[in-house]
Parts: C-alpha cells; sequence; structure tokens
C-alpha cells in the first residue's frame, strides 16, 4: 500500500528553488533569539534514525499562560501546546498515547494522509480511548509541511482546554535551497479563562453560543500570552504558521512596508511563492511564509491579528488581537537582498469523468425546542448517510454555504484542490486539507481518493460547529453490505 503512496510523493515532491542561495544556510539572530516562543519538543526514544517513538499521556496540568496566570489546562505531556513532533519525510512514527483525562479522548492527525486504523475518530477509525486507557499510533509520514494533532472527542472542549500540538514533517532539501535557517514554528490558538485562571465552561450561551461558535478570551501563541521574539533587523525569517484555535479566525499583519512571502499552505510547499500584505488563516488552516522584520535597533514591532468578517457578529464592537512582540536587537541592521523565490512541481488532478457532489452548509431551528443545529444538505450528522467512493475516484464537489457564518471545511486523510468559477485550478496550485467556505458564496473543491479504504469525515473545522451537526463521512471503497450495515445504524 505505502509502494504507490511513496510513488506518488516522489512526484509530488520534486522541487525548484529559484533566486535562493543554497550554500551558508545558517543562522543570522542573536543567540536566544526566539527563546520566548519556543515550545516543547517530544522525545525521540527509538534510536533507528528513520524510526520516531514518544510517548504522549494526555492530563491535567497546571501551565502559566501569561505572568501570574496559571490554568489547570487539558494538556499532552503537561504543556501548552502539546510536544512539537519532528520527522523526516517517509519516517516512522510511534505514538504511545495514555490517557489520563477524566473523559475518554483520541489523537486525530489533522491533515497527514495516514491509514484510517490511525486517524483517530471514534465510531469510524478506532474506538475511544477510556480514562486510564492506551492505543499506539504507528504509520509512515509521507508528505513533508506544518500539520498539526488533536482530539476528535468533544472536540471543541477538548481543544478549547489545550488538547493541541504541533506536527512539523522536514525535507532537508528545502533548508539547504532556501538558504533561510531561522526557522520558527508558531501555534495560534486561544483559551477562555476567568481572570482566576479557571477554564470557562465549553458550552456557554447553548446552542446560541454554538451558532457563532465560540472563542476563547485569551489569544495565545505558542501557549503563551503575548511572548516576544528577539530578532535582527532585515535578518530574514521562515515562519510555519498553524491556526489550532476551535473557532478564531486569524489576519495576521506585520505592520507598514511587510510583506508575507507564502511559500507553502496545507500540505507543504506551495506551485510557486507569492507576496501578501496579509495572511488569513481559517480555524485548522496552515502557511508557510518568510518573513523580513524590519525596525530600529533597540525598538519593537508589534505582530497583529486584524479583523477578519466570518460572518454575522464575528467584527462589531471588536478590534484587533496584539499575538507578539519582536524586540529588535541592538545590532547593525542586515542587509538581506531580495527573499527567495520557491517553486514545486505539482500536477492538478485530470477532471475528465469527475464524479459530481453538491453539497450545502446548512442551518435548521427546531421549533418546538427552539434549539439549531448544523447540517450538510439539510441533515446533521447524527442524520447523515456517506458520500460512496471509490478507489482512484476523482470527485468534484460544489460547496455552498447558505448560513450567516463562514465554515473551514476539513477533509480528513485526503488533498484538495480549489478550482475557480470557470472549474479552473486556483493557481499557484496548493494542496489543502482545510478550505475556507465564505458564508453565502460556492466553493469548488476537487479530490482524488486513493489506496486507502474507510469512513472517512468532513466537518467543519470551527469545532462547535462540527458537534452542531455540521459534519458527514465519505464511505470510500468498502463493500456495499457494509455501507448498508453503516447506513442501518
Amino acid at each position: 500500500m505505502w509502494t504507490t503512496a511513496r510513488a506518488l510523493l516522489a512526484a509530488l515532491s520534486a522541487l525548484a528553488v529559484l533566486d535562493a542561495n543554497p550554500a551558508g544556510a545558517q543562522s543570522l539572530q542573536p543567540a536566544g533569539w526566539d527563546a520566548g516562543m519556543r515550545m516543547a519538543e517530544a522525545v525521540d526514544r527509538n534510536p533507528d534514525p528513520n524510526v520516531v517513538e514518544v510517548d504522549f499521556e494526555a492530563r491535567v496540568a497546571t501551565v502559566e499562560i501569561a505572568p501570574g496566570l496559571k490554568v489547570d489546562a487539558w494538556t499532552y505531556n503537561g504543556t501548552i501546546p502539546g510536544p512539537m513532533i519532528r520527522v523526516k519525510v517517509g519516517d516512522r512514527l510511534i505514538v504511545h498515547f495514555t490517557n489520563n483525562l477524566p473523559r475518554p479522548s483520541t489523537i486525530h492527525w489533522h491533515g497527514l494522509r495516514v491509514p484510517i486504523d490511525m486517524d483517530g475518530v471514534p465510531g469510524y477509525s478506532q474506538e475511544p480511548v477510556q480514562p486510564g486507557g492506551t492505543f499506539t499510533y504507528d504509520f509512515v509520514v509521507p508528505d513533508a509541511g506544518i500539520y498539526w494533532y488533536h482530539p476528535h472527542v468533544m472536540s471543541a472542549a477538548q481543544v478549547g482546554f489545550g488538547l493541541y500540538g504541533a506536527f512539523l514533517v522536514e525535507d532537508s532539501t528545502e533548508t539547504e535551497t532556501i538558504g533561510i535557517a531561522d526557522d520558527l514554528v508558531l501555534v495560534l490558538s486561544d483559551i477562555d479563562v476567568d481572570d482566576d485562571g479557571a477554564l470557562l465552561p465549553a458550552d456557554t450561551g447553548g446552542t446560541v453560543g454554538m451558532l457563532f461558535g465560540r472563542e476563547g478570551n485569551r489569544v495565545l501563541v505558542n501557549g503563551r500570552r503575548l511572548p516576544e521574539l528577539v530578532a535582527r533587523s532585515g535578518a530574514p525569517q521562515r515562519w510555519r504558521v498553524v491556526n489550532a484555535a476551535k473557532s478564531r479566525y486569524f489576519k495576521l499583519d506585520l505592520g507598514e512596508g511587510h510583506v508575507f512571502r507564502k511559500i507553502g499552505g496545507d500540505g507543504g510547499l506551495t506551485e510557486y511563492s507569492e507576496d501578501h500584505d496579509f495572511i488569513v488563516l481559517g480555524a485548522g488552516e496552515r502557511a508557510g511564509v518568510l518573513v523580513t522584520p524590519t525596525g530600529e535597533p533597540g525598538g519593537e514591532g508589534l505582530v497583529r491579528s486584524l479583523l477578519h468578517d466570518r460572518g454575522y457578529g464575528s467584527i462589531f464592537g471588536r478590534d484587533f488581537e496584539s499575538l507578539f512582540t519582536i524586540r529588535f536587537a541592538d545590532e547593525p541592521p542586515y542587509d538581506p537582498g531580495p527573499l527567495p523565490r520557491t517553486s514545486r512541481e505539482m500536477e492538478a488532478y485530470d477532471l475528465e469523468g469527475a464524479t459530481g457532489i453538491d453539497l450545502e452548509l446548512t442551518l435548521q431551528k427546531d421549533p418546538y425546542d427552539q434549539t439549531f443545529a448544523y447540517g450538510i444538505n439539510h441533515v446533521p450528522f447524527w442524520r447523515a448517510k456517506p458520500i460512496l467512493a471509490g478507489l482512484g475516484e476523482t470527485q468534484v464537489c460544489n460547496v455552498t454555504n447558505s448560513t450567516a457564518w463562514s465554515h473551514p471545511l476539513h477533509l480528513h486523510g485526503f488533498f484538495f484542490l480549489v478550482l475557480d468559477e470557470a472549474g479552473e485550478p486556483v493557481r499557484p496550485l496548493e494542496w489543502k486539507d482545510t478550505v475556507d467556505i465564505p458564508h453565502e458564496r460556492t466553493v469548488r473543491l476537487t479530490v482524488r481518493f486513493d489506496e486507502r479504504p474507510g469512513t472517512w469525515i468532513f466537518h467543519c473545522h470551527i469545532l462547535d460547529h462540527a458537534d452542531g451537526g455540521l459534519l458527514s463521512a465519505v464511505h470510500l471503497g468498502l463493500p456495499p453490505e457494509e455501507f448498508r450495515n453503516l447506513a442501518e445504524h
């Protein structure tokens, strides 16, 4: 099974990077430049250089998210975010997971093309890991890029309480050819706590709170409130950004005169790089960017999240969020010349003979108890029947969002390509596992299913929306009788 996946990986991952400096990828930053942002990393206990084997324990632990503000959070190995997993393309990852939380849990590997029995979704791919129970995740990592992990039991509550972490899959040729050694992983999130650090209930506002998607009242970067990054003015950096918030969108702003050179997205490098004044990430999305922070030596800069309209009530009476400060080292500014431009050989799916699928993201109100439920084609997940797909089949999905809120739509186990209104792939090509479907808009997506049969879910990654009904599944390559059994239950 993995032979075919590796052949596909080789075809997709041929990289050609222009205007870069392959030699001399050495740090240009002062010593300890990222100490205020650095996350814990998972400890590999396997001596094999091609196997990463780690122990993960989900437990309640006291975490300081700001000076003097401590939270009894739900954590992996006692930290927010959980330990960053760092592997190489093609490595085997073994995670020995122990659940010492008061509720069942799992780990879902967001964006990774794993076997179905490693996907971490109770009822579809594994049994929930009960309190005191264990489970071993074991799979080969096929794609370079920045991914993340989180539970798929009571997802909105457990992610909101602190259960998430970054997953970096490295390709050594990227660092060598891009020529920027100063590499920073940024996990953006939020948490809802009172002034004493107590976690606030995950169900505030009932179904009305679910409608909007609950946001935490403290925004965190790598688990900290307003951390500091030290930088040499003009020295380029590579940032890999994860939106691990359960509802919040981030619109990143570096300030006047700065641009983000976007070189990557959910599934590794994009077809070619593009410059943006802002980077918008819906919940679950990622981006890889090159940046050149500039300022007076000894001065400070601020990285902010500007307002982004994700639907009714999302910008009214609100202001931007301060994410982290950049303190410029008292060193002469560096003159980097132009930032590298990257490219990647990518081939769009052949859409001839593709199966058309129409999906409508909907909202219903129960006339009797006045509660709300989201759904797909007017059916919440607890009444939905899976979409059928064959192994190797290509589907084109017309996704219409008829609700008043945007929905970042996430597909487990596979990559989308986004199409324009004419049905042509949007350039630059970008492998996406999470695509924002703006409110009252239609977006066209295409996906090719490979040789991994199973029932793969897709859902809004505003996790309150998923819990509130906006979730369904693709029944891939399974015998008809198995589908009938699923439909009957």
